[in-house]
């Protein structure tokens, strides 16, 4: 059908799969997704509840929007905490 039309297989594939009228509903989406998990949910989990809603989104895209809204999952900052003593020297008795 694809020769038929002149068309590339690419271009009929992109047009077949469903796009977002907008950039604000997909961020409206994420931005809920994000509050029901309390904060908790990165850009995997949360393309995978995107998915469950008939939702394509890279995890790339999830990952800019996450980001220019400010939305960090509690998980990803870093905890450490600092020691003390220098890591090879022991204390002699």
């Amino acid at each position: 059908m694809c020769d038929v039309l002149q068309l590339s297989r690419s271009t009929y594939y992109y047009e077949a799969k469903e796009q977002f009228k907008s950039e604000d509903e997909l961020t409206d989406t994420i931005i809920d997704i994000f509050h029901k998990s309390r904060q908790n949910y990165g850009t995997r989990k949360i393309k995978h509840e995107l998915k469950k809603l008939d939702i394509v989104s890279s995890r790339r895209r999830i990952g800019r929007i996450m980001k220019e809204n400010g939305l960090v999952s509690k998980y990803t900052v870093a905890q450490f905490k600092p020691y003390l003593d220098d890591c090879n020297e022991s204390k002699v008795n």
